[in-house]
């Protein structure tokens, strides 16, 4: 078989695969096999980079980063529903439609909340994808929905143009352990599904979007050329044909059936991958919708009806303190159990002590519930006349719960935070920050290695990484003695990084690698910085009253002694390594732009700040240069607009060498 051939194969067979587990939820290929496939194609598509077709499945995992969005105007627009909130305004809409309808049929379809886009095919094969922006001009965001598996890049019918309407969304089960990750990261967590669904389908990086799995269900025919259709439900069952996830739907006549569907909906909401914010009654005849018109902002042949969020009272059985990953202490309210919105509570966020003090939430107090965004159970009131008589408030504690180290809150917000170096319930993340690549790059030390480490009481803090041995390693799950000695000699390497990586790799807050490069550079050793007065760290550039509050608090922590006590036992560089290569660029700010060939972003960057410049992510009046390299787009086209120096790659490379 020519390689054209197993190419084509290869394609069929990836497609069909994940049409079946994607779409029609009956997987008949397992993921090693799947793998094995997608890996081969790869293998063919890098040595003939002209036969790759846009239905190829390797285009789902994410290519090169967007600098920008573009605006994309939609041939028909994607309008909004009208809300309704009762059954009896469902009633009068059902009045209206049947008083100029002879026999008027509804579709009955659960909302899902997420994101709406357009999806654009032309003859058979996907084209293009806008979110709905303002409902005639979205943003052209196709790259990312490539990365969503259940859409269709090639289609069986191959009409000269087809565009679907869909709503694009994360899985319940992918939101939670999406939170559970940002939680590990000590990255802010997402409210509820939609929010992540949006933030996930505008990420500049595909790649980015791709790890977030988002899945979609159409519910609409926007325009087909080429084929007609009588009735909403036929548009649904012929786009279910072509390979589309569809909303599922029901065609009802009389009022007491729709509204009766409309509480079934709500009943089994909890059984949908998705959330779902209301349902949706349309007109089912489209003669019928055409005839009812358009007002200048919704359709008049459709209402979405809005659920009420549910509500239920609980005591206050206690309120207990955990301390995350990056050391905030969230509150949480222990409940009696409460049966809400289709799950069992017993316990609530109560966000900081803010929130606590303004509710004044005591122990003994019954409470009102509900869910926020349908997720996540919270408290929305006191019931004050039910409050027993002898109750306190609540006081926040002082220290950690967990390792005794002082708790202050943060200078630019409400959350409260353990200072200890060494708190347990932070060692994880700090061990796996400590050993990252940008930080102390300790390889094969990743996080499935820490939590071993952790568990078995081998490391308490990130010194103790350097007094493991091949013999402990070696014992480790998945840690093979040629593991476990490539390990240690990772971890020995990593001794001489360098005041800098390892003042970014101790996780000081808003320390980070610039940060770690300009302390470094200024004090040359750690016993200089920790002389260092708060206004001796505030006078240098880039670091700010607060994080010069941050840093001294550190340094004075008894934990981060006892750390930088043991590290220097374990003879960690303590100096600087970063030599300056002068002070040609003082003064000046770079950005860089495009593809660049003979230096890596992080390269370029280094290069210029050992010459005492600064990198900037955008383009402003302040700006001395922009570096331009292959395909620069937006950057360079302000830089221009401003009249700011731009150097092609050889240009810049000249500058460094003068």
């Amino acid at each position: 078989m020519d390689y054209k051939s197993e190419m084509k194969d290869l394609r069929d067979t990836l497609n069909e695969a994940g049409y079946r587990y994607y779409v029609l939820d009956d997987p008949t290929m397992d993921d090693y096999e799947y793998d094995r496939l997608l890996r081969r194609l790869e293998e063919l598509e890098a040595a003939h980079p002209e036969e790759i077709t846009p239905d190829s499945p390797t285009r789902r995992v994410g290519g090169a980063a967007l600098e920008s969005f573009t605006q994309v105007e939609h041939s028909v627009p994607l309008e909004s529903l009208q809300d309704v909130f009762s059954s009896g305004e469902v009633e009068e809409f059902i009045r209206r439609m049947d008083e100029t309808l002879e026999t008027a049929a509804y579709s009955v379809e659960p909302k899902v909340d997420g994101l709406s886009v357009a999806l654009e095919y032309r003859d058979g094969v996907f084209v293009r994808g806008a979110t709905r922006g303002d409902g005639r001009t979205g943003e052209d965001v196709t790259e990312n929905l490539r990365t969503v598996k259940s859409i269709p890049m090639t289609l069986p019918d191959r009409l000269p143009r087809l565009i679907v309407r869909g709503e694009v969304f994360m899985p319940k089960n992918v939101f939670h352990k999406l939170n559970r990750q940002r939680e590990a990261n000590g990255e802010p967590l997402f409210a509820n599904p939609r929010n992540a669904a949006a933030g996930s389908l505008r990420q500049l990086d595909p790649r980015v979007c791709a790890r977030r799995l988002l899945d979609i269900r159409v519910f609409n025919l926007q325009l087909a050329e080429g084929r007609t259709f009588a009735t909403h439900g036929e548009t649904l069952d012929y786009i279910a044909s072509q390979g589309f996830q569809t909303i599922p739907y029901r065609v009802l006549e009389r009022a007491e059936q729709i509204n009766a569907e409309i509480v079934r909906l709500g009943e089994n909401r909890e059984e949908l991958p998705f959330d779902m914010d209301g349902a949706v009654v349309k007109l089912n005849s489209l003669s019928d919708r055409a005839a009812a018109g358009s007002t200048a902002k919704c359709p008049r042949w459709a209402v979405a009806f809005k659920y009420p969020p549910e509500r239920k009272p609980s005591r206050v059985v206690d309120i207990v303190v955990q301390v995350g990953r990056t050391g905030v202490l969230t509150p949480r309210v222990v409940v009696e159990p409460v049966r809400l919105a289709g799950t069992t509570v017993t316990s609530a966020t109560l966000h900081n002590q803010d929130f606590i003090e303004e509710k004044d939430i005591r122990i003994g107090d019954t409470v009102v519930l509900q869910k926020a965004g349908e997720i996540i159970p919270e408290v929305v009131e006191v019931c004050r006349d039910l409050r027993p008589g002898k109750t306190e408030p609540y006081r926040f504690p002082s220290v950690c719960p967990v390792c005794g180290a002082p708790v202050v809150r943060d200078v630019d917000g409400a959350a409260m935070r353990c200072t200890g170096a060494e708190c347990p319930a932070q060692l994880h993340r700090n061990l796996t920050h400590f050993a990252s690549r940008d930080a102390m790059d300790i390889d094969g030390m990743g996080p499935a290695v820490m939590r071993q480490l952790i568990d078995r009481g081998l490391v308490k803090n990130p010194a103790d990484l350097y007094f493991l041995t091949e013999e402990q390693l070696s014992d480790l799950d998945r840690m093979g003695k040629k593991s476990a000695r490539n390990a240690v000699d990772a971890i020995a390497a990593s001794r001489d990084r360098g005041l800098e990586r390892l003042l970014y790799a101790l996780g000081i807050r808003q320390v980070g690698q610039k940060a770690g490069k300009v302390l470094a550079a200024r004090f040359g050793s750690f016993d200089a910085l920790a002389q260092a007065s708060e206004e001796e760290l505030t006078a240098i550039d880039d670091v700010g009253a607060i994080t010069a509050a941050y840093i001294r608090e550190w340094l004075d922590s008894p934990q981060s002694r006892h750390l930088m006590s043991r590290l220097k036992e374990a003879g960690v560089r303590m100096e600087a390594a970063q030599q300056s290569a002068g002070e040609q660029f003082r003064g000046m700010s770079f950005v860089l732009t495009g593809a660049l060939e003979k230096f890596t972003r992080d390269e370029a960057s280094a290069l210029i700040e050992a010459r005492g410049g600064k990198v900037s992510g955008s383009v402003s009046k302040k700006t001395t240069c922009v570096v331009a390299g292959e395909n620069a787009g937006s950057k360079l086209r302000k830089a221009n607009e401003l009249g700011i120096q731009v150097l092609t790659e050889e240009e810049f490379a000249d500058m460094l060498e003068r």
